[in-house]
């Protein structure tokens, strides 16, 4: 084999970069790719750090997998193999070939019930795996926050342990077997006894156990007795296992323990066997609070005598944060709030039991006794500890949310000591920050004395950087000290490799080298992490180089630049394009809406996290081609890769509230295409037309037969499909008689004399108008039926269509129009609210209309959003104060029943239930549907390119659930979008909700055919 050229800005001119891919293109099935751009993509996990990859492999199986790893290996190339990309430590960035194993190798190959065993491809995901097998009534154990999302691969190479390691152990102890292939190109399988059968795995296990029985005594005396433990390479569980074998054997040694937080650096996983548990009978979660941090965990140890599965602690920095946050606030709300305290710190008690929830009950009543009754708040059934925990699982991402220079970063967080000894550790290490003049964030998995402690620094300020540097190495000693280690969890990386040896000392590391080359003599598996084999092992000095801020020579350069939108809420335009930590929460496929087009794709760059990443390297000009260290001075505003990242968002807005940062893609993406055509100087035809969807709307409206008409002549649509680039076969709208010649002139003016019945306002959207107008009309009967006088407003477009096209010169103007309208209908007199048919409308005004710089001033902005309302929220707000609503009351039966899918701006900015909430109080049963996204989306579904993604979004969950309801039950979604989604694809015509309640309220008059008639 030849030697492992040395790559780095320097000698890599030798490099033909792209002779490599086509060459391993032919060798492999799965995709290739060298450029820049997803290279890029690649060059951070969910960690401080940033290094450019030498190129990116997708394989389409695990023999594609195989066979990259020898073509690597055969041309001394580099191998980093990948799965969620979730890791803390910067172990999943490195100058190499990287190997992605989520988007196709992540099969469930075999359950085995009767053995409680599995074997399962490296791609697929905890939770994935365990909602397969839950009928089984078994699971897998190990649990970190990112089960959600983190591959089974990942969790082998970090030793994942998660809340529940106090009784189930790490990913170590509960690994059978491991298929792997070496660097040498070998494809080996280890298991117990694997030794005595193939002569591949014999050679290296002789060389371990050689290496391993001659350092035994320092084993025994440096390696800690914690349960959490990550640091190295698991040579204690070697030297355990090789004192089990049968002498003159290795029968009962297996490295597939060895691999368990090896991040990457022995061998490639291609698959592994695992150990199962059956799920308890019973579970419940105790949610105890307390004034200081200081009492919490000075409770950990009276609680760990109790038993529990798990500890975990919080403490006042993340709970503030997930206050701010629109998502997590109302998992705040869950918290016991003993009166006249205010909560500093908050354990999570969970226990299992066999026996029942009776023996629950009782723990919680012995919980109650010791900490009193207001601090104790209890939950037994799986929904509401699902809730419960989500705050907790959101603690490491929330922290980017600190407002400052200084963020919490991760560098000292993943320390381990003993549980008895916390509570110095924790008052000693507040100690070493503040002496720093800093202060931390804490959090832990408290019932193994693993304590997540981010202390806030400004990693762009090299004072800063000095200062990580000496809390690292002041808090690895603390930790030592006290019979610990700095790492139980995360692993080495990049951030704690440069401390392995001051805290196993100089013959530990030769062990550990000594193992690395057994496994990897050339040196090509994730080289650099834990051990270095080139001579040079990393300095305390290397833990803040190749930062995101500082990836090669020079700081991130970035421009100043004068944006549409204010990014105040953001810390200024930098903290919005810096938001997203890489914690990956975007990246699962199922629950929610982030992100629809990765969980149809599977692949990164369509993930929130692809997409964040791809518009921080444009703007600081780090995707011009050129070395790793250069940074231009200018954004890449016109980046072919970029755009083609951003063309599969849909703009849904998930990601401003599901992910935990907060990350607002749908702002930064039309920021970033209106900066791209200012700069250039003209818009393309398709995003003029559909922007200006509104004028179009308007012309049509003035003779709509004729239009639709026209719309459905094939030479129309072949012109629309050229010029537009709008799919043929998605149907078009149709047009009616415009909603505004249902309502006298009068109605249409705004009031100037308080009238004799409280007004409510209908905003007379685009859509509504011209091409749905029994919606207004339904509107109009529910409103007059409670009492009300419906005016319409036609104040111009709220802009929508503009801004999510990033027109937002165009934008600007038509909002400024628009909102001088709106201020008059809202301080009109007797107006109490002006109501909103179309979710994605109430969005341009309450969400985008606050950020977009305009001429009107940021007070009447908000008193415009304060005024608005969707329809059906409203009506369920006012329902009980309105005089005729008892009446109403008296009369109605709630019949019948819906199917509510909602829109994807409601859900992320208000919740599905400001329609559930109406619809209930009209139908028997309504059931709300964990749809995620249409797919349709505005424009997204109907261009070309589009089209089919467009669909496979709605498969994912809508579509198959619409065709699963009940016959009887009428299909229920505010957009239009969505509505025009499920007819093109289902065939099944949903209804507005406000036209499902006016059918109960109103009566039969006017009404449109259910869609099951």
């Amino acid at each position: 084999m030849p030697e492992l050229p040395v790559l780095d800005a320097r000698s890599e001119a030798h490099l033909d970069r792209a002779d490599i891919a086509r060459r391993l293109a032919a060798a492999i099935e799965g995709e290739v790719r060298f450029g820049l751009h997803d290279r890029m993509l690649y060059a951070t996990d969910a960690s401080l750090y940033q290094i450019e990859p030498l190129g990116v492999v997708i394989p389409s199986s695990i023999d594609d997998a195989v066979r990259a790893v020898r073509f690597c290996a055969q041309h001394a190339l580099p191998i980093l193999p990948r799965g969620g990309g979730t890791s803390l430590a910067g172990q999943c960035t490195n100058r190499a070939v990287v190997i992605d194993f989520s988007p196709a190798c992540n099969a469930l190959v075999e359950l085995d019930e009767h053995a409680c065993t599995t074997r399962v491809e490296p791609g697929l995901t905890i939770d994935d795996l365990n909602d397969a097998i839950r009928s089984t009534g078994l699971f897998f154990a190990p649990d970190p926050a990112t089960s959600r999302h983190a591959n089974i691969g990942g969790c082998i190479g970090n030793n994942a342990a998660g809340a529940r390691s106090i009784r189930y152990g790490r990913t170590s102890e509960n690994v059978l077997a491991v298929d792997a292939v070496l660097a040498t190109g070998e494809r080996v399988t280890f298991d117990e006894g694997a030794a005595e059968r193939d002569p591949i795995v014999r050679r290296i296990s002789e060389r371990v156990a050689s290496i391993v029985r001659e350092h035994s005594g320092l084993i025994r005396e440096r390696f800690p007795k914690t349960i959490r433990r990550n640091a190295g390479y698991n040579l204690d569980l070697v030297l355990a296992q090789l004192d089990a074998c049968t002498p003159g054997t290795l029968d009962r040694l297996n490295l597939a323990h060895l691999l368990c937080g090896s991040e990457g650096t022995l061998a490639v996983t291609l698959g592994a066997t695992l150990r199962l548990h059956p799920i308890p009978k019973a579970r419940g979660l105790a949610v105890v609070a307390f004034p200081t941090l200081d009492a919490a965990i000075d409770a950990v140890m009276p609680i760990l005598a109790t038993q529990p599965t798990a500890v975990e602690l919080l403490d006042d920095i993340v709970v503030n944060l997930a206050r701010a946050n629109a998502e997590y606030r109302r998992y705040v709300d869950l918290l016991p709030t003993p009166p006249g305290e205010s909560v500093r710190a908050v354990l999570y008690v969970e226990y299992a039991s066999d026996a029942g929830e009776h023996e629950l009950l009782e723990r919680f009543a012995d919980l109650r006794r010791t900490f009193g009754d207001a601090r104790v708040q209890s939950h037994t059934s799986a929904s509401a500890m699902a809730q419960a925990w989500k705050l907790r699982k959101a603690g490491e991402p929330l922290l980017h949310g600190v407002p400052g220079d200084r963020k919490p970063h991760t560098f000292v967080e993943d320390n381990a000591v003993p549980p008895a000894h916390l509570a110095e550790f924790v008052r000693r290490f507040r100690e070493i920050v503040r002496r720093h003049g800093t202060t931390a964030a804490f959090y832990a998995h408290a019932s193994v004395g693993v304590l997540h402690v981010r202390p806030l620094v400004n990693i762009a300020d090299e004072g800063d950087r000095a200062i990580m540097r000496s809390i690292a190495l002041e808090v690895a000693d603390l930790a030592r000290e006290l019979g610990g280690v700095m790492s139980g969890e995360h692993g080495d990386g990049r951030v704690r490799t440069p401390l392995l040896e001051r805290f196993y000392g100089p013959e530990l590391m030769r062990a550990f080298t000594g193992v690395k080359r057994a496994f990897d003599p050339a040196n090509l598996l994730n080289p650099g992490d834990i051990v270095s084999l080139d001579g040079q092992p990393r300095t305390i000095e290397s833990m803040t180089e190749t930062l995101r801020v500082k990836p090669g020579s020079r700081d991130v350069a970035f421009p100043a630049v004068r944006t549409y939108f204010d990014y105040d809420d953001q810390h200024g335009f930098r903290g919005a394009v810096e938001m997203c930590n890489g914690s990956g929460v975007c990246r699962k496929k199922q629950g929610g809406t982030m992100c629809p087009s990765y969980m149809a794709t599977l692949d990164e760059r369509h993930s929130t996290r692809g997409r964040g990443n791809a518009l921080r390297l444009a703007i600081t000009g780090q995707l011009a081609q050129g070395p790793t260290s250069r940074s231009t001075e200018t954004p890449q505003w016109h980046d072919e890769d970029t755009h083609s990242t951003l063309h599969l968002c849909l703009s849904c807005k998930a990601c401003k509230t599901e992910c935990p940062s907060n990350v607002d893609v749908a702002r930064l993406k039309a920021e970033f295409l209106a900066q791209h055509y200012k700069d250039r100087g003209r818009t393309p035809l398709a995003a003029r037309l559909m922007g200006h969807v509104h004028i179009l709307n308007a012309l049509a409206g003035l003779t709509p037969r004729l239009a639709t008409f026209m719309n459905d002549l094939p030479p129309t649509r072949m012109l629309l499909e050229r010029f537009a680039r709008i799919d043929r076969r998605r149907s078009l709208p149709h047009f009616e008689k415009p909603l505004t010649r249902a309502f006298s002139r009068d109605a249409r003016h705004v009031p100037q004399h308080a009238a004799h019945r409280p007004i409510v306002v209908l905003f007379g959207d685009c859509f509504t108008t011209f091409n749905e107008p029994r919606i207004g009309l339904a509107a109009k009967r529910v409103f007059e039926a409670l009492g009300y006088e419906v005016r319409l407003a036609r104040p111009g477009c709220c802009g929508r269509a503009l801004i999510s096209t990033g027109l937002l010169e165009d934008a600007r103007r038509v909002v400024e129009s628009s909102a001088r309208s709106l201020l008059d209908w809202a301080r009109a007199p007797g107006v109490r609210a002006i109501l909103f048919l179309e979710p994605s409308c109430l969005s341009a005004i309450k969400d985008d209309w606050q950020s977009l710089r305009t001429s009107i001033p940021r007070e009447r902005m908000r008193e415009i959003a304060d005024h608005c309302f969707l329809a059906e929220d409203f009506l369920d707000r006012a329902w009980s104060m309105h005089p005729r609503s008892a009446a109403i009351e008296r009369t109605l039966q709630p019949r019948g029943e819906a199917t509510l899918h909602a829109h994807c701006h409601q859900k992320a900015l208000w919740g599905a239930e400001t329609s559930a909430r109406a619809l209930q109080r009209v139908c028997e049963h309504v059931t709300t549907l964990d749809s995620g996204c249409c797919g349709m989306a505005g424009s997204f579904g109907y261009t070309t390119d589009r089209f089919d993604l467009s669909n496979r979004i709605g498969e994912l969950t809508l579509f198959p659930a619409v065709r699963a309801a009940p016959a009887s039950a009428e299909i229920a979604a505010p957009g239009t979008s969505c509505r025009h989604q499920v007819r093109d694809a289902t065939g099944v015509r949903a209804m507005h909700p406000i036209e499902i309640i006016a059918d109960r309220i109103a009566g039969p008059a006017s009404r449109t055919p259910s869609p099951r008639e």
